[in-house]
Formats: structure tokens, C-alpha cells, sequence
């Protein structure tokens, strides 16, 4: 699961700054996807370290 949330984590860090290339490129579409991608890959994330804790225990 360790391995799992860095990804993670990474796909919504790489969604922030998407949404920042896609306002730049007034890109609407972009932007709202990008948004739903870095909230929903965020939110697991942050629910997985508080729920488990970092590193998880079992």
C-alpha cells in the first residue's frame, strides 16, 4: 500500500499543477478534469495516511 499512495500522490500533485497549464492555456475542459483527478486521487490519499497511518500499520 505504500508504493500505491506514493503514486498516488504523485497523479494528484501532477493534477494541480495540469490545472494551472490549462487556466494558462484557458483550457476549461482540461481544467475541470484535472481538478476531479487531483480531488479524488488526493482525498484517497489523505483518508489512507489517516486512516492507516504512515507507514501503515496492519
Amino acid at each position: 500500500m505504500n508504493l500505491l499512495m506514493v503514486i498516488f500522490g504523485l497523479i494528484a500533485i501532477f493534477g494541480v499543477v495540469g490545472i494551472f497549464q490549462s487556466i494558462k492555456e484557458k483550457n476549461l475542459l482540461a481544467a475541470v478534469f484535472n481538478a476531479l483527478a487531483a480531488g479524488v486521487f488526493g482525498w484517497f490519499v489523505i483518508m489512507t495516511v489517516l486512516n492507516q497511518g504512515y507507514p501503515p500499520t496492519h
